[in-house]
């Protein structure tokens, strides 16, 4: 029997209503808007089998399958009872399996019914294995199996599969390269553009070498397709579009500025232009200057033109089409990218299949980061239980960013370091990123955090902004002493000092002016502990109480640095329905102002009524302190926000059966 197979249209929607009611009981059938909903979506796939009957077209079977990144998952497979073992199903499998390795899958998954011993091995007969058993599954007493077959060999003997090329270097005329590169392919952009091959191959990084990036050209559409299509693209359309801005360009390259002194000392004039190709300087000498503006600017060819007044700056960044370069030759190029392909970054074959790649941001050499050691391995191992391969990145690892699916940062955040630029980087390249950018610059501003909670009738210490050059008695200075005294950007408590009265408060003001022209003067609120409500996803995760420092007035005394018993108060976790309800409340409500991401909210209760001090972006988890009571499970839902947060974006549905 010959069969073809095509993609299901909405036309088809009887057909695939009848198969369903033939092929399952009631209760594991999808129903019309379900089916529907897989036909028009842009993530699932739908295919029907056919054959023909007397010159006549007869649908035979029908497969509906959730491409995920790593992993295609075969959601069901329905054969008409009349076409049953003829060797339909088999056809279908074979054809999905071809479908998978030409994709680029790793792995090919499904669920079955436990109790059907026919089905199961059928199943294994086709080479898929047993992976794990799900109690419950369809409904009270239906158990299922999770079944899998790995594609990697399929691969490893497939030169034609995308899994071989998902590099792929796009030139306005491809003929005209002659680069040999493995793990790379040179395609013209007409190719990736109108080319049906690469609408929907995962995974790909697509490295734009046009002659013109000048909008609406070929050039720009490449890097504006490889966005709509989820590839990584260099430059991606934002690096194109945003390197005009100079004040980004000069917070970006604060952190290298020693860099850029010392590698540009002996250089004459007051003018330099730089070109780096793939991270190469074409110049000698300027091989670690290149490096590190490669890493924060990724581009495949850049231009860097720096001035020099009393030291020198960068003045603007460009991408650089090959059309436009005079004094880098075509075999040059060549060499640059032959070399930068040559590393094993891009050609990485996992023991394991994953479904997502997760990077954690962390600083070893951090003294009191947000979560320690224990924590951090916590997280690499309910990482991997959902489905994530994990990798630990530092501040190094800028430049790879495009690598990864989402991005969770376990080091102290700040707007004016290189966190927030990961933050900002991982979000504009279409990156899941906990926390994100906005969380962080609200977070991390006093000033904001108090203005904001005030308007929405939140309880908060009376507040007031002091000002650089405005004495107190013009603001007519009305609160109490004592008066905390707090720098807008601070955190872990540090840059804030308690004042007895007037006097010290204009001694502390004088010294604290010198970093900050506004200072953020608070009322003392006594208490012997604080409450900590970590909330994720718009409800409570955890709740600690964190109690002062002995004989101080913060939870951390860092006037006795170095000696962690000394500095550090008690602390207590305690179950989230034993917290005052009032004490919950208040932290959500306050969340919700900032964002829907992961926050530790500071809240002291005076005498049965809350009073929010602070809402930390980055809070701490701590193995042994925050995971108290959850234990393993803490981990586990930060890393399912994280996984949900990605297949959200990309229209993953959700299916849950009930009981």
């Amino acid at each position: 029997m010959k069969i073809t197979f095509r993609t299901a249209q909405l036309r088809d929607l009887e057909f695939l209503k009848t198969v369903e009611k033939l092929s399952f009981p009631p209760h594991r059938q999808s129903n019309s808007k379900s089916l529907r909903l897989s036909v028009i979506s842009t993530f699932q796939e739908v295919w029907l089998a056919e054959t023909k009957v007397r010159h006549n077209t007869v649908q035979v079977a029908d497969a509906i399958l959730f491409p995920h990144r790593k992993t295609l998952r075969i959601y069901s497979i329905a054969v008409m009872p009349e076409y049953r073992g003829k060797g339909v199903g088999h056809k279908l499998i074979e054809k999905i399996k071809e479908h998978a390795a030409l994709r680029g899958f790793l792995s090919i998954s499904l669920e079955a019914d436990a109790d059907n011993v026919s089905l199961v091995k059928w199943y294994i007969d086709h080479g898929f294995t047993v992976k794990e058993k799900l109690p419950d599954y369809y409904g009270k007493s239906e158990d299922a199996v999770r079944m899998s077959v790995c594609l990697e060999n399929i691969h490893a003997n497939n030169e034609s599969s995308i899994l071989a090329m998902r590099n792929f270097i796009v030139v306005d005329n491809a003929s005209k390269w002659s680069l040999d590169i493995d793990s790379a392919e040179v395609i013209s952009a007409k190719d990736y553009i109108t080319g049906p091959r690469f609408h929907n191959i995962p995974n790909a990084r697509v490295f734009n070498m046009c002659n013109s990036y000048r909008y609406q050209s070929l050039g720009y559409y490449v890097s504006l397709l490889a966005s709509a299509r989820d590839h990584r693209a260099m430059p991606n359309v934002t690096t194109i579009r945003d390197f005009t801005n100079l004040s980004i360009i000069r917070n970006f390259t604060d952190d290298i500025d020693e860099v850029i002194q010392r590698s540009l000392k002996n250089v004459e004039g007051n003018y330099f232009s730089l070109i780096i190709c793939f991270g190469h300087a074409t110049e000698k000498g300027f091989d670690k200057l290149a490096r590190e503006i490669y890493q924060l600017f990724e581009s495949p060819i850049l231009k860097v033109t720096f001035a020099r007044s009393k030291d020198w700056s960068i003045r603007r960044i460009a991408p650089m089409s090959t059309g436009s370069l005079n004094s880098l030759d075509r075999t040059d190029i060549e060499k640059y990218a032959k070399e930068y392909f040559s590393h094993k970054r891009y050609n990485k074959h996992r023991m394991k299949n994953y479904l997502y790649d997760l990077a954690i941001l962390t600083d070893r050499k951090e003294k009191y980061p947000p979560s320690n050691k224990q924590a951090m391995e916590e997280f690499r191992k309910a990482a991997e239980e959902i489905g994530f391969n994990t990798e630990f990145i530092t501040k190094e690892d800028y430049d790879r960013l495009p690598e990864f699916d989402a991005l969770f940062i376990r080091e102290t955040t700040s707007v004016n370091d290189h966190t927030y630029l990961f933050s900002r980087r991982a979000y504009s390249e279409g990156l899941v990123v906990i926390d994100d950018p906005w969380s962080i610059m609200r977070c991390s501003n006093k000033m904001f955090l108090y203005e904001r909670m005030e308007r929405a009738r939140i309880p908060v210490p009376k507040t007031r902004m002091m000002t650089k050059g405005v004495s107190l008695s013009e603001v007519k200075f009305d609160i109490p002493f004592p008066v905390i005294l707090k720098q807008p950007d601070g955190s872990f408590s540090k840059g804030m000092y308690k004042v007895a009265d007037i006097d010290e408060m204009k001694e502390k003001l004088e010294l604290m002016y010198k970093t900050s022209e506004l200072i953020v003067a608070q009322e003392f609120v006594r208490s012997d502990y604080d409450w900590r409500i970590g909330v994720l996803d718009g409800a409570p995760l955890f709740a600690s109480k964190y109690y002062m420092a002995k004989d101080h007035w913060q939870i951390y005394n860092w006037s006795k640095e170095g000696n962690e018993a000394l500095h550090a108060g008690d602390s207590e976790t305690v179950p989230v329905d034993k917290v005052p309800g009032y004490i919950i409340n208040t932290a959500l409500k306050a969340c919700s102002l900032i964002g829907d991401g992961l926050y530790g909210v500071d809240i002291k209760d005076i005498d049965g009524k809350p009073c929010l001090i602070e809402i930390n972006d980055n809070p701490n988890l701590d193995c042994g302190i925050e995971d108290k009571v959850l234990g393993k499970e803490l981990y586990l839902r930060v890393m399912r926000s994280i996984l949900c947060r990605i297949e959200k974006e990309r229209g993953v549905p959700k299916y849950v059966s009930s009981d």
